[in-house]
């Protein structure tokens, strides 16, 4: 019987997890491309994923408020967005204090 409590519990706690940024979906890879109002980024399978950003978009640098510009070419992210049919627009994004090992990364 305590396992089947434990399992239970174990399993709420996970689903919550999962629904913690509501229906934002996640990128998580390098910038390979920026523009002024969207980014291109590399993501673990080898794809590139287009998001796009503006004014309302938040973004970190570890703990710190960011910007834009402190994005460049190589820099990891992690990115939660808003998906619009195939267009995903980015409601903040997480910018890695280390850039990616080179340049096919």
């Amino acid at each position: 019987m305590k396992k089947l409590a434990l399992s239970l519990v174990l399993t709420l706690l996970l689903s919550s997890l999962v629904f913690a940024h509501g229906n934002l979906e996640h990128v998580l890879g390098t910038v390979v491309e920026i523009t002024d109002h969207s980014l291109s980024i590399k993501t673990a399978d080898g794809s590139v994923k287009i998001v796009a950003f503006d004014a309302e978009t938040k973004f970190l640098k570890g703990t710190s408020p960011a910007t834009a510009k402190d994005i460049q070419i190589g820099t990891r992210v992690v990115i939660h967005a808003h998906k619009n049919g195939d267009n995903l627009h980015a409601a903040e994004i997480k910018i890695g204090t280390n850039t990616a090992a080179g340049p096919h990364s």
